[in-house]
């Protein structure tokens, strides 16, 4: 069954929500938990309202003072949660919420958490309940072994294929993950050419020779003559069956590994095309050879102006790597634009959007964008911290620092977010001719990471004129 939007709420549940949303906004975490309960009790598979509010128990968790005779009850309820699974599973959804309250990466409830949504028919619940412990500890084989699993029976062998490989690189002797993964790989390639669909391998690739020919070029790297000739060779089968989108797709191939990305792009447009848009793998791989076609483009306009002097080459090879680094920001931009227009209430694909808007400069379009994505418990700070520096570029100082100031205390150790929030609000400081507070900023960042950026100089300048000569 699928999860509910934001869209789909009730107009009562809808208001608790925004409430729920501005409670967390002004850090009043226990009555936003109170309001997203209550939502979650009278609609249950409103997957974001879950996210966030694990989000704000997990924030509210970590500032909370612990007590050393504080004994917990959660293995208590967790029996009793995991007894009501078989009669009622909804009720110990609801059971096991009020022990993740406390303890929101608690081990044992997730775990029955997940067991009571599949219950219960919610899976992407399921899913969430071990992406929750996989927060706190991405390295625990088990639950990503547990996770690869729920994947398989969702049938999303994309996801199941990158968690396997995640297994891999943390244990590359995991026989079962090498094997799981590879057949994974393959549901997966088969999902994206239409296999499932057809009743037979003949019903693809009518040609028994050209399918094992096909087979074979796919697991060789080709160079040279050899590619040219099996381009030559792909390029007649395609013209005898114009619609086959395999052969598009290997000629797209064929042409990213000869690096002619121009022709590699067109055969991967083309074989989007025949899919009518299906196959999204097709369509960003398209996306994505633009975005590196440009790449090189900068790269190599980037070498020659830094062994150039200034003269009218120069001059016109900075106008060129100009032009092409907004060109770049513009594709990045309409991508994500057309991402949010398929997908409106992904929170997400906001930030992303939001976040190349910031990058292109156009901070104004940025604003609202970021706005929304502060929902998203997985992207909140990012989100929090580009918006503070929209603010700054706009000039909106005092709502810079508001904005970072929140950020930076929703993170208790100074990880990489919080370096870099840190220091945005350093640089803020500055700018509103504060410069006590500046350094104060710097000084946390420079305790913990004396390479940072400028931090260093910034704090090491700040004494010197206590330091006297001989």
């Amino acid at each position: 069954m699928a999860v509910k939007t934001e869209k789909e709420l009730s107009e009562p549940l809808r208001a608790l929500w925004l409430k729920a949303v501005a409670a967390i906004e002004q850090r009043n975490f226990g009555y936003a938990i109170s309001l997203l309960q209550e939502i979650l009790k009278q609609d249950p598979q409103f997957l974001t309202g879950r996210q966030l509010l694990r989000r704000a128990e997990v924030t509210k968790s970590k500032s909370a003072k612990r007590s050393f005779f504080n004994i917990s009850t959660a293995p208590i309820a967790v029996m009793k949660a995991q007894r009501e699974i078989k009669k009622d599973p909804k009720r110990a959804v609801e059971l096991l919420e009020k022990v993740l309250e406390e303890e929101p990466y608690n081990r044992q409830a997730n775990l029955v958490l997940k067991e009571a949504a599949l219950a219960a028919g919610w899976p992407d619940i399921g899913v969430f309940a071990l992406r929750t412990l996989l927060e706190e500890n991405p390295r625990d084989v088990k639950v990503l072994h547990d996770l690869g699993r729920l994947y398989r029976q969702l049938g999303d062998h994309e996801e199941e294929v990158e968690i396997y490989n995640q297994i891999s690189a943390i244990n590359p002797l995991d026989a079962e993950a090498l094997r799981l993964g590879k057949d994974a790989s393959a549901h997966a390639s088969m999902k994206r050419g239409g296999w499932t669909q057809a009743e037979s391998y003949r019903d693809l690739i009518k040609d028994k020779d050209v399918a094992i020919s096909l087979e074979q070029q796919s697991r060789m790297r080709l160079t040279g003559e050899s590619l040219d000739q099996q381009i030559a060779e792909t390029y007649a089968l395609h013209q005898a069956e114009p619609a086959n989108v395999d052969l598009a797709r290997r000629l797209g191939t064929l042409n990213e590994q000869k690096e002619d990305f121009q022709a590699a792009i067109r055969w991967y447009q083309y074989a989007a095309d025949l899919t009518k848009g299906a196959d999204a793998g097709l369509v960003r791989k398209a996306s994505d050879l633009k975005i590196k076609f440009l790449e090189r483009e900068i790269a190599a306009h980037e070498e020659f102006l830094s062994t150039q002097a200034a003269n009218e080459s120069s001059a016109k090879s900075s106008e060129l790597l100009k032009a092409a680094k907004a060109k770049r920001a513009e594709l990045l931009i309409a991508e994500a634009q057309e991402r949010v227009t398929r997908n409106p209430t992904d929170l997400h694909l906001r930030f992303e959007l939001g976040e190349n808007l910031f990058n292109a400069g156009r901070f104004r379009e940025a604003v609202p964008e970021l706005q929304r994505a502060r929902q998203n418990p997985h992207a909140r700070l990012k989100a929090m911290n580009l918006l503070g520096c929209c603010y700054g570029e706009l000039e909106m100082l005092d709502l810079a620092v508001k904005q970072l100031e929140e950020a930076s205390s929703e993170i208790l150790s100074m990880d990489a977010t919080k370096k870099e929030i840190v220091y945005n609000l350093g640089l803020v400081y500055s700018r509103m001719g504060e410069p006590e507070k500046s350094l104060a900023c710097m000084k946390q960042i420079y305790e913990v990471d004396y390479g940072y950026r400028d931090v260093a100089r910034r704090v090491e300048s700040s004494y010197a004129k206590n330091v006297s000569g001989p």
